[in-house]
């Protein structure tokens, strides 16, 4: 057990770097009992992984693992302003023997372009809770030989956030200071929990972590905590948060702590991001497209009890969901992705006939960044959601192939499918995707072969 335990540690250690987390990985992965399912076997699949590039208590090795012993075929990477997480999540999940794909997260300007249909979402609140006009969106399947291309459009993006994270950590040290606190050392306590050293992305939810743990240690651990947040920053926890933040055996109580703070002390310092940090959308979407990526529009829906405990019950885009597709299409948006346990039954029928009218993508996943969520997707084995695993897997097939032949891309019009309707070009893909089993690096020309010759239409 002991060397198991070192093994997990290692395995999740930032300061491992890239190949000593492979290594301890692949001792690991030495020990797992079989899948619980094959390629197509009736697992689930998960598109939206943070890790530690963002914010996550995982590595993208830890990742791949935790997406292994949770039965699924599938996990992808996602982080925010981030691509850094690609190379090692595309490894980790071939030692674990399930699919990887890869991505990252952004945030963009809508309706800058002018006119009165651009102008209605420019001041309009879409999918991101702090801010009008701006929107969440993903890049998805970026093929492994255009991940640098990718991180050169993220870099100034990453170090216009950190510019702007810096103010941020001043008001929040004000109000810490108010409350007869230490200031934040901004470069040791925020950035530092941060992988910006190595390409990552810095977000609030890591200068919230350093106030949380300012917090605690402040008031301690227990129900001195709960009385110390009301006292000194007037924050009054819901019965349920005040029962989890006075445990004092909490193994997850600086988690807890910051989703309170993420609804309850953000607010009042937080500063909008400017036009460098949050570039107009056409300009993301034209360099996904670009680099064969797959752009693809993130709704969020009516909020009404959130499932990662972080988000306030609010509107969104359901108001205005027609118009906004007809719009994220024009834009030359691929895809839409979504989350299948966050949305109701509504939401979602809609949201996937939309998909259907415009000839989008849908692509699935559960937003993991902290450690009581599950890697999990019960929803995806209910028959109206099974089609997303499918649609995972031709993500799968589009990564690989289209790294080796951009003709090979999923929307490349120069595919020997594209003739084909979308959805049975995705049912093709994924089959190829199911073919190319992970460990196997010469499954692709035989996969490329038979694309070529139809067989996977049939």
């Amino acid at each position: 057990m002991g060397d198991r335990d070192y093994l997990l540690g290692r395995a999740n250690d930032p300061a491992a770097g890239r190949e000593g987390r492979l290594e301890a990985l692949r001792e690991l992965a030495r020990g797992l009992p079989p899948p619980l399912a094959g390629p197509g076997e009736g697992g689930e699949v998960n598109n939206h992984v943070h890790t530690i590039y963002s914010f996550s208590p995982y590595s993208p090795s830890m990742a791949a693992l935790r997406a292994r012993e949770a039965g699924l075929e599938v996990a992808g990477s996602v982080d925010h302003d981030s691509i850094s997480a690609s190379r090692e999540m595309v490894a980790a999940c071939a030692a674990v023997g399930i699919g990887g794909v890869t991505g990252c997260e952004l945030r963009v300007g809508f309706g800058r372009e002018g006119g009165a249909a651009a102008a209605a979402f420019a001041g309009r609140k879409i999918n991101s809770p702090d801010s009008a006009g701006i929107a969440y969106m993903t890049i998805q399947g970026v093929p492994a030989n255009r991940v640098d291309e990718l991180d050169a459009f993220l870099a100034p993006i990453r170090a216009r956030r950190v510019e702007r994270t810096r103010r941020m950590a001043e008001a929040a040290s004000d109000r810490l200071a108010e409350a007869g606190m230490p200031r934040l050392d901004f470069d040791a306590e925020v950035l530092a929990r941060s992988m910006a050293r190595e390409g990552g992305g810095l977000t609030e939810r890591h200068l919230l972590a350093a106030a949380a743990s300012r917090l605690v240690g402040r008031f301690g651990r227990g129900p001195g905590l709960v009385e110390g947040l009301e006292r000194s920053l007037g924050i009054r926890p819901s019965p349920k948060a005040a029962a989890l933040l006075a445990d004092p055996a909490n193994p997850y109580l600086e988690y807890d702590l910051l989703g309170l703070l993420k609804m309850g002390f953000l607010d009042g310092i937080f500063e909008q991001p400017d036009e460098l940090e949050c570039p107009d959308a056409r300009a993301a979407v034209a360099l996904a497209r670009s680099i064969g990526a797959v752009p693809a529009y993130a709704y969020l829906g009516d909020v009404g009890e959130s499932p990662t405990g972080d988000k306030k019950a609010e509107k969104f885009e359901d108001e205005f969901l027609d118009e906004l597709f007809e719009y994220v299409a024009g834009l030359g948006y691929l895809a839409i992705a979504y989350m299948p346990p966050r949305n109701s039954r509504a939401q979602l029928e809609r949201v996937q006939a939309l998909c259907a009218r415009h000839g989008l993508m849908e692509i699935s996943g559960v937003d993991i960044n902290q450690p009581r969520q599950s890697f999990s997707c019960p929803e995806l084995r209910e028959a109206r959601f099974r089609h997303l695993v499918g649609t995972t897997w031709a993500l799968v097939a589009h990564e690989r192939l289209s790294s080796i032949d951009p003709r090979l891309g999923l929307f490349s019009p120069d595919n020997p499918l594209a003739a084909e309707g979308l959805g049975s070009r995705i049912a093709a893909y994924a089959r190829a995707g199911r073919a190319l089993a992970p460990g196997r690096p010469g499954a692709a020309a035989d996969v490329i072969t038979e694309l070529a010759k139809g067989r996977y239409t049939r």
